[in-house]
C-alpha cells in the first residue's frame, strides 16, 4: 500500500474521532461535524487530504452499508404503526416537493424537464440521520411531529431506490418516453420480486446452514458477502450498487437473524458512513463557493421555504393542526444524505456539472447545518405564527347520544399506552374522564369505541375549555411531547388552580421545571423504573410491603432527590437499606400439605436457635394461638407468625422451606 493513501486515511479517521467526541459534547448531530471536517481537511481548504479518490472509494462502500441497514429496518410491523404517515405523508411530500421544483425551475429558469425532475428528486429528500437523532435527543420520537417525520423519512429512504434507477434513463439523449420509464421501473420491480421470492423460499435454508456452523466469523463474512454480492449483482444489471444493498437488507430483515446482523454490521456502517459524509464535505471548494455566495444563500432559503410549506400542507392533509405542521415542516426542511448519494449517480450521468455541483453541495451543507437550530426554534415560531395569523385549534368529539362529563372528572392528555391503561381503570371504577388526543386516527378509533375523546392540542386554552378543565378534579399528562407537557401544565393551572396535575416526563432532570410550572406530581420514567427494581429486590429479602411502600413514598416525597443525589441532607440509599435490614419485622409463613415442619413441635423445629426467628403466634383456620409453647405441634395448613430482623427472617424462610439451615448455623436439623 502506498504510504500517501495510508496517511490520508489516518487523517480522515483521526478527524472523525475528534469531531464525533466534540459534537457529542455539544449535543449536535455528528453528521454536521463530518461535513465540516471534510470541508476543512479537503482540497478546497487546508488540503490535508489532496487525493480524495481513496476516500471516495471507501465512501461508496459507506453508501452500500447505509442502504443495507435501511433495508434491514424495512419491517412490515414497523410500517404498520405509521402506515398513514408513510404512504399518504411520504407520497404527498415527495410528489409535491418534486412537482414544485419542476414547475419553478422550468417556469423561471427555463431548465429542461429531465434536469428539473432530477433537481426535484434531490430537494425532496431529507436527512434521516440528522432529524431522527435530534428528535431522539429531544425525546420527541413518539410525539405527533416525530411520527409524521418518521413516516415521511422512511418513505424517502425507500423512494431513493427508484430514483437511483431512473437517473441513468433521465440522462440519455432524446425524449424520455413513458414506455422507457415503465421499462426501467419494471426492471426494478422484477429485481425486488426476485429478492422477496428468494427471501421466502431460498434464504432461510442458506442462513440456517451458516448459523449451524456456530462460527461467528462465518456469519459475519456471509452477511458482508450477501450485502456486497447483491450490490454487485444489481450493478451488473444496469441498476445501482445502492439498490442491491437495499434489497439485501430487506431480504435479511425477513429472517430471525436480522438483529444479530444489525449488531455485527453496525460498527462497519458507522465507520464507512463517517467517511462518506467527510468525503461529501471534501467536495466543497470554499473559494469557488464564495464567488456565488448570494446564490447559495438564496437556494438555501428557497429549499427551506418550499419544503417547509409542502410538509406543512402534508401535515394538514393528515389531520394535524398548524402548530404540528410548522414544527414538522422545519424539521424536514433540509437536503438529506441520500441526496448526496443521488447527486453522485447524477454526476456520473452528466448532471450537476461545474459550479452547479458546488452550489448544490454548499446549499445542502447549509440546510443540514441549520436543522438543529430550526428544530429548536420551531415551537416558538409555531406559537408566534398562531398569534399573528389567528390560528384556532380545532376540536373534534363524539357528540352522538352521549355528552362529555365535565364536572369532577379526570382529563387524560394523550391516548397512547399509558393513557389507554388509565382510561380502562377509570372506566372500570366508574370515574368520569375526558381524553384529549392530537392523532386524528386515534381519535376516530376511540370515538368509534364510545370513548369521550376530543381532538386538539392539550396546551390550548380552547381545547382544555372544551374538556371542562374549569371543573375537572385532575388532569394527567401522558404525552411524549416535553414542550407541550410544560405548556399544558402551565395553562391548566392558570385556568383551574385546584385541579390536581400529574405529568409524565422521561428524565428526572426536568422534575423541578415542571413542578415550578404548577404540576402537583411529576413521574419521571427513568426513576420509576429504578423504584420498581429496588422494590422487587427488597421484596426478595422479605421486607414487608408496608416498609417498601414507605421507602417509595420517601423517594417520591423528596421529588426523587435520593436517586438524583439532588440534596446533600438526604441520607444515602445504602444507609437506609441497612437500617431496614437490621430492624425487626413480622412475617407470616404458610405450612402447606406435605411440608416437613408439619407434625413437629416448636421445640423440634428450634427456629430461634437455628435461625434467630421467633414464632409469636399460629393461625389455624379461624382459630389463633398466641405465644405458643415449645410443645405446640405444627400442622399442615397452619400459618406461622414470625418476628426477626430481616436477615434472620430470610434464614428462617429457607429453613422452613427446605429443612436446611446455613452450614455455619449448624447444618441439617434433627
Amino acid at each position: 500500500m502506498e504510504t500517501h493513501i495510508l496517511r490520508e486515511l489516518v487523517v480522515v479517521l483521526a478527524a472523525s474521532v475528534l469531531i464525533t467526541y466534540l459534537f457529542h459534547k455539544l449535543r449536535l448531530p455528528a453528521v454536521v461535524g463530518f461535513l465540516l471536517t471534510g470541508v476543512l481537511i479537503g482540497p478546497g481548504a487546508l488540503s490535508l487530504v489532496r487525493n480524495s479518490e481513496t476516500v471516495r472509494t471507501l465512501a461508496e462502500i459507506g453508501v452500500v452499508m447505509l442502504l443495507f441497514t435501511i433495508g434491514l429496518e424495512f419491517e412490515p410491523a414497523r410500517l404498520k404503526r405509521i402506515q398513514r404517515c408513510f404512504w399518504t405523508g411520504g407520497g404527498l411530500q415527495i410528489g409535491l416537493t418534486t412537482g414544485a421544483c419542476v414547475a419553478l425551475l422550468m417556469g423561471f429558469l427555463k431548465i429542461g424537464f429531465r434536469e428539473a425532475l432530477f433537481y426535484g428528486f434531490l430537494v425532496s429528500l431529507s436527512s434521516t440521520a440528522v432529524v431522527l437523532k435530534i428528535l431522539a435527543d429531544r425525546n420527541e420520537t413518539d410525539s405527533p411531529q416525530g411520527r409524521i417525520s418518521l413516516g415521511i423519512l422512511i418513505f424517502q429512504d425507500v423512494a431513493i431506490v427508484p430514483m437511483i434507477a431512473l437517473v441513468p434513463l433521465l440522462a440519455k439523449a432524446g425524449a424520455v418516453s413513458p414506455g422507457a420509464i415503465a421499462a426501467r421501473f419494471a426492471l426494478s420491480t422484477a429485481a425486488v420480486a426476485a429478492v422477496f421470492v428468494s427471501a421466502r423460499f431460498l434464504m432461510p435454508s442458506l442462513l440456517n446452514l451458516v448459523v449451524k456452523t456456530r462460527i461467528r466469523e462465518v456469519f459475519l463474512i456471509a452477511t458482508l458477502f450477501l450485502c456486497l454480492g447483491m450490490a454487485l449483482l444489481t450493478s451488473s444489471l444496469g441498476l445501482s450498487l445502492a439498490l442491491g444493498a437495499f434489497l439485501a437488507g430487506v431480504l435479511l430483515a425477513e429472517s430471525e437473524y436480522s438483529h444479530q446482523v444489525v449488531s455485527d454490521i453496525l460498527p462497519f456502517k458507522d465507520v464507512f458512513n463517517s467517511i462518506f459524509f467527510i468525503s461529501v464535505g471534501m467536495l466543497l471548494n470554499v473559494v469557488t463557493v464564495t464567488r456565488f455566495l448570494p446564490t447559495v444563500l438564496g437556494l438555501v432559503a428557497g429549499v427551506i421555504l418550499i419544503k417547509g410549506i409542502v410538509v406543512f400542507l402534508t401535515a394538514k392533509v393528515l389531520g394535524y393542526g398548524p402548530r404540528i405542521g410548522v414544527m414538522t415542516g422545519l424539521a424536514l426542511a433540509q437536503i438529506g444524505e441520500f441526496s448526496f448519494v443521488l447527486a453522485g449517480v447524477g454526476r456520473a450521468n452528466g448532471f450537476l456539472e461545474g459550479d452547479i455541483f458546488q452550489a448544490f453541495i454548499a446549499s445542502s451543507f447549509l440546510t443540514i447545518l441549520a436543522t438543529p437550530f430550526l428544530i429548536q426554534a420551531s415551537p416558538a415560531l409555531a406559537e408566534r405564527g398562531a398569534r399573528r395569523l389567528g390560528w384556532k385549534p380545532r376540536g373534534l368529539r363524539d357528540d352522538g347520544d352521549r355528552r362529555l362529563k365535565t364536572e369532577g372528572h379526570v382529563i387524560i392528555a394523550g391516548y397512547g399506552l399509558n393513557g389507554k391503561n388509565l382510561a380502562s381503570v377509570l372506566e372500570e371504577t366508574g370515574i368520569p374522564f375526558v381524553i384529549i388526543e392530537l392523532n386524528p386516527v386515534t381519535v376516530r378509533a376511540a370515538a368509534a369505541e364510545g370513548k369521550p375523546i376530543i381532538f386538539g392540542d392539550v396546551s390550548s386554552r380552547t381545547i382544555l375549555g372544551e374538556a371542562g378543565i374549569g371543573k375537572a378534579k385532575a388532569i394527567v399528562f401522558a404525552i411524549s411531547d416535553p414542550l407541550m407537557t410544560r405548556r399544558g401544565v402551565k395553562t391548566a393551572k392558570a385556568i383551574n388552580p385546584a385541579a390536581y396535575v400529574i405529568a409524565r416526563i422521561r428524565f428526572a432532570a426536568d422534575i423541578d421545571e415542571v413542578l415550578a410550572l404548577g404540576a402537583d406530581e411529576v413521574i419521571p420514567e427513568e426513576f420509576e423504573t429504578s423504584i420498581e427494581i429496588f422494590a422487587r429486590v427488597l421484596d426478595r429479602y422479605h421486607i414487608p410491603r408496608n416498609v417498601i411502600e414507605a421507602q417509595i413514598k420517601v423517594v417520591r416525597g423528596e421529588c426523587y432527590g435520593m436517586l438524583r443525589g439532588a440534596c446533600a441532607a438526604i441520607r444515602p440509599v445504602g444507609e437506609r437499606i441497612a437500617d431496614l435490614l437490621t430492624a425487626g419485622t413480622a412475617e407470616t409463613y404458610f405450612v402447606g400439605q406435605g411440608a416437613w415442619p408439619a407434625g413437629k413441635t416448636l421445640a423440634d423445629l428450634d427456629l430461634r436457635g437455628r435461625t434467630g426467628a421467633t414464632v409469636i403466634a399460629v393461625v389455624r383456620g379461624e382459630e389463633s394461638f398466641s405465644s405458643p409453647g415449645a410443645a405446640f405441634e405444627v400442622r399442615a395448613q397452619d400459618t406461622l407468625v414470625l418476628v426477626a430482623n430481616h436477615r434472620d427472617m430470610d434464614r428462617a424462610f429457607r429453613y422452613l422451606a427446605s429443612g436446611q439451615t446455613d452450614v455455619a448455623d449448624g447444618g441439617k436439623p434433627g
